[in-house]
């Protein structure tokens, strides 16, 4: 029994990334032999086993045919009999086919060195259009390391957006891979490579205003690892032209923050216009409706989303909302309290003593 470290934590070794995850491949292994090792069964579909001390998946080496429709469509034979290169033929791409033995040597059979110094996704043979989800996954790749699809590669991935197989993946698989490829160095090669495979309108992820949004997104890499922001930046302009953010909650399983920033800018478009134009009145509901005070977290996002998809209006509204923000700190309920104030009054006299800080802070 040979056991190799595979996938992509070789990958990121040779390429100097931290490695966050470790895969490891079993051959010449069977079931019974890792279970009499303390290994507990990881996967009821697949011959995968954790480490009794480590918790790291072990796999035995196998092969898979191509059974029916779909990246579940596939007869897995697992045994001591199926040797290192079968396994690694099955894989995806040849960055993702690099193994290393027990002595430290890597094991390259399908050149893929070559293609990490290149910055180039190859897939390793012809039956990488048996699986759809391999579609999304080079595209997820091309974001996560900002490498380009061999053009080969891209032939192959237009066959499955042809094929209507991507309707078989789940919507929760297609989020995996979007949020995923966000978190990537260019996330913006996940969008560029399924446009370019004509597979961004099978996922439902067509983009309106393709070329603003994407350089939405480019410009927001540099101010956040944030996916919540990420996504708005990129999809923002296909909700506001669409049905909104429940059309979008269709085909992916957005959670509340992502749903909630995309919401927020929708609704608050018009306010930062009227912000940027020094209105007291919009400056304050604005800062009111989204919380900035008591979540200054989610109002930083919104900050951070709004000035990556309307530079030159929020480099005009900035003052105006920091100046209106150290008001709102400034200027409490506290203060008015102290006057006998309270419940309605209280508030409608704030909201004024506010408004009217607001107007000498910004001269309006």
């Amino acid at each position: 029994m040979k056991i190799y470290l595979v996938g992509g934590a070789v990958r990121d070794e040779l390429l100097g990334f931290p490695v966050q995850e470790r895969d490891w491949l079993v051959v010449g292994g069977s079931e019974a032999m890792l279970l009499e090792q303390g290994f507990c069964r990881a996967d009821s579909e697949f011959p995968v086993f954790l480490h009794p001390d480590t918790g790291e998946e072990y796999a035995l080496a196998r092969t898979e045919t191509k059974s029916g429709s779909g990246y579940k469509g596939f007869v897995v034979h697992a045994g001591p009999d199926v040797t290192l290169e079968q396994d690694l033929v099955r894989r995806d791409l040849t960055v993702n086919a690099l193994a290393r033995d027990e002595a430290g040597k890597v094991v390259d059979l399908f050149d893929g060195q070559t293609d990490l110094e290149q910055k180039r996704l190859r897939h390793i043979s012809p039956a990488f259009v048996e699986d759809p989800l391999r579609l999304l996954r080079a595209a997820r790749f091309a974001a996560y390391l900002d490498f380009t699809v061999a053009p080969e590669t891209v032939e192959l991935m237009r066959q499955i957006a042809h094929s209507g197989e991507l309707s078989t993946l789940n919507r929760e698989r297609v989020w995996k891979e979007l949020v995923a490829a966000l978190q990537g160095q260019a996330p913006w090669r996940f969008f560029e490579v399924l446009l370019e495979c004509g597979a961004l309108a099978p996922l439902h992820l067509a983009l309106s205003h393709q070329a603003e949004s994407i350089e939405s997104l480019q410009r927001v890499v540099k101010a956040t690892p944030s996916t919540e922001v990420r996504l708005a930046a990129v999809m923002y302009r296909t909700v506001a032209h669409s049905g909104g953010v429940e059309d979008l909650h269709d085909f992916l399983p957005l959670p509340t923050g992502h749903s909630w920033l995309l919401n927020a800018l929708q609704q608050h478009a018009r306010d930062l216009e009227q912000a940027a134009a020094g209105d007291a009145e919009a400056l304050l509901a604005l800062l009111t409706q989204l919380r900035a005070q008591q979540q200054p977290e989610r109002y930083a996002q919104f900050l951070q989303a709004a000035n990556a998809i309307w530079p030159e209006l929020m480099q005009k509204a900035a003052v105006n909302l920091e100046q209106a923000m150290q008001v709102i700190n400034s200027v409490t309920a506290a203060d008015l309290q102290d006057q006998g104030l309270n419940g309605k009054e209280l508030g409608e006299e704030l909201t004024a003593l506010r408004l009217q800080e607001i107007r000498m802070a910004i001269g309006s």
